[in-house]
């Protein structure tokens, strides 16, 4: 499903509210899986780490650098799509706050696994979308709009989980 809705977003088009939420979830199915993955074997390469189980451990760890790379690879498709043809073509705040949020999200997934200066920079990143989102949501949505409430819920998630600072969530809703 998702080379339809890569060409979908290539044809440098608005695209409708189902539309939009037809993008988000093929590839959030897309992703999800493979997060999930990812947090299973990293689980299971901290067991091993505490068994001591060298040998697995590593085989776990090359294992984990594959999936990795695929989420590295999704989240750059995604990316790629927002940036050259579905935010340009935006012509509705519903729909800018709705690609803007997604960004700050993919950027916000590679946070959850890298480290050192790519975890600065994915964090940075999805800051800087999640803002966008947030001042075009704050002009042109209402306050109750699914788009923006989701847009709060998720701010939300990254301050928390990424940033490990509650405060701006709380202040976001």
């Amino acid at each position: 499903m998702v080379e339809p809705m890569k060409k979908l977003a290539g044809m440098d088009v608005e695209l409708t509210a189902e539309e939009r939420n037809f993008l988000s979830v093929t590839y959030k199915n897309v992703i999800g899986a493979t997060r999930a993955s990812w947090r299973i074997i990293s689980s299971l390469e901290q067991k091993e780490g505490n068994k001591g189980g060298e040998d697995k451990q590593k085989m776990i760890g090359k294992y984990q650098q594959m999936v990795e790379t695929e989420l590295k690879l999704i989240r750059g498709d995604v990316l790629d799509a927002l940036d050259k043809h579905l935010i340009p073509a935006a012509t509705t705040g519903k729909s800018k706050v709705f690609y803007y949020e997604m960004k700050g999200d993919y950027h916000r997934y590679l946070a959850e696994f890298a480290t050192g200066n790519d975890r600065k920079e994915a964090a940075e990143n999805s800051l800087v979308a999640y803002k966008a989102a947030s001042d075009i949501a704050v002009r042109e949505i209402s306050p109750v709009h699914p788009i923006h409430l989701c847009l709060a819920l998720h701010f939300s998630i990254f301050s928390c989980e990424i940033l490990n600072f509650p405060d701006p969530a709380c202040r976001s809703c």
